[in-house]
């Protein structure tokens, strides 16, 4: 059964306190969120964090961003993702973006990136996140130490994230930026706990998110694609969304590939998802954010400047990505 709360839907029926969570899953009596879990269903932009020239966070240009997003068929948006430049913003600029990004949208969701390299930094975000209006929080895997970044270690991590959180928690598998690709038997454990109610996987393998919707059955856990490029492969293999940086720039012909698969026409899906591989891919992989941000600037949004020590594109660069981008800019 779903239950509408004002901008949140929920699914009721879940497991409650006081019930077996499965092998290896922690019951705990801080866990604030246990009993619902919100439906992910939808595309999310990752979206950017506009700065001035001097590098100060541009708030009145998050203004006019959100503007024109709210404009659109988007579920709502992933604030601080990799592609908001959270690893550069202080404590206060990311619990502060959480907040003035909620402010400015009446009916969408508000995924918050608050992920940090310990255990105890990742809770104390989190929390601080879920208070500044955070819906959900999406929770990227630890990474300096990564050769100590074990199954074990990354699953002790999440269940201690999740069992604190006072909002659900979305993991977070991005090998291309951490080098750590978070194993299937992992998730599958974690999916069990009742505060972790999705993922969003980056690393564009289908076989393995088609594993993951197929290990999960029953379990209300939703897998998100984490790109543009693979979005209709990881719907058809049961995926519910995606959390696609293309759908900054892009965001009615992102949103239009989810709808097209929702209504089986599968002729235009397909030719969509053609068009959607070569600008995604100049986005994320080839020019990452500072391209982005260039794409956003050409498209009617504000994109900016980067922050230090990120540079800005050469000329080289910028014409690799009007090329990517040509097929939308005739």
């Amino acid at each position: 059964m779903l239950l509408r709360n004002g901008s949140q839907i929920y699914k009721t029926g879940l497991l409650v306190k006081g019930l077996s969570l499965g092998a290896g899953v922690r019951q705990s009596s801080t866990r604030m969120a246990s009993n619902r879990a919100l439906d992910l269903t939808g595309v999310y932009p990752p979206i950017c964090t506009p700065f001035n020239s001097d590098e100060s966070i541009a708030w009145d240009k998050l203004k006019q961003n959100m503007a024109k997003w709210n404009k659109e068929d988007l579920t709502g948006y992933l604030v601080e993702g990799s592609n908001g430049e959270y690893c550069y913003l202080s404590k206060e600029e990311r619990i502060r973006l959480v907040g003035e990004v909620k402010n400015l949208t009446a009916d969408k969701l508000v995924l918050a990136g608050s992920g940090c390299e310990s255990t105890m930094a990742t809770i104390e975000m989190t929390n601080e996140m879920a208070a500044a209006g955070a819906d959900a929080a999406v929770v990227i895997t630890p990474c300096y130490f990564k050769n100590k970044m074990t199954s074990s270690a990354l699953e002790k991590h999440f269940l201690a994230v999740a069992d604190a959180s006072k909002v659900p928690v979305i993991l977070y598998s991005v090998p291309a930026n951490t080098g750590i690709d978070l194993a299937v038997d992992v998730v599958l454990r974690l999916a069990k706990h009742q505060n972790i109610i999705g993922i969003k996987d980056s690393g564009g393998d289908i076989t393995k998110i088609g594993s993951l919707v197929h290990g999960t059955a029953g379990e209300e856990f939703q897998v998100l694609a984490g790109s543009a490029s693979f979005l209709l492969p990881a719907l058809v293999v049961g995926a519910v969304g995606g959390i696609c940086a293309l759908a900054n720039v892009l965001p009615s012909q992102v949103c239009q590939l989810q709808k097209l698969y929702e209504k089986n026409d599968f002729k235009e899906a397909k030719l969509l998802q053609h068009q959607l591989i070569a600008p995604n891919s100049a986005v994320t992989k080839q020019l990452g954010v500072p391209g982005l941000k260039q794409s956003l600037d050409w498209f009617g949004f504000y994109g900016g400047p980067c922050r230090a020590p990120m540079l800005q594109l050469s000329q080289t660069e910028n014409q690799q990505l009007q090329t990517a981008f040509s097929e939308f800019t005739k």
